[in-house]
């Protein structure tokens, strides 16, 4: 498992960081999230999306269906990644932000993670 890039997006006052990993395994894809979980104790919301091989997994995580793991897998599949897992932590800001700006937020989080690469 390798951490290929990582990104941030605020917006009003909610913050999203996209990380993007290169995985071989579901046992891998599992790891990154208990680590991630321990990490970002205080997140609202721990979404993701993989792709490996034929096997396709994503997750809300408790966001409102849809908005959340559908568009990270979207552009995973738009950008035919293979052996890949992109999971984006929320920290809440205190301001509900809509089923719309919430997908824009999360997509936006999971394209800049193939501009930046820290």
């Amino acid at each position: 498992m390798k951490k290929l890039s990582e990104s941030l997006v605020e917006i009003k006052k909610s913050k999203f960081i996209g990380l993007m990993y290169e995985v071989k395994s579901i046992e891998e894809v599992d790891s990154i999230l208990a680590e991630l979980k321990k990490e970002h104790k205080k997140a609202r919301h721990i979404c993701y999306a993989y792709r490996i091989g034929t096997l396709e997994k994503k997750t809300d995580d408790k966001e409102p269906s849809g908005t959340a793991g559908q568009p990270i897998l979207n552009i995973i599949n738009y950008k035919n990644l293979d052996n890949t897992l992109i999971v984006v932590v929320r920290y809440f800001g205190g301001t509900l932000l809509g089923r719309g700006l919430l997908t824009r937020s999360y997509s936006e989080a999971t394209s800049k993670l193939f501009v930046s690469n820290n």
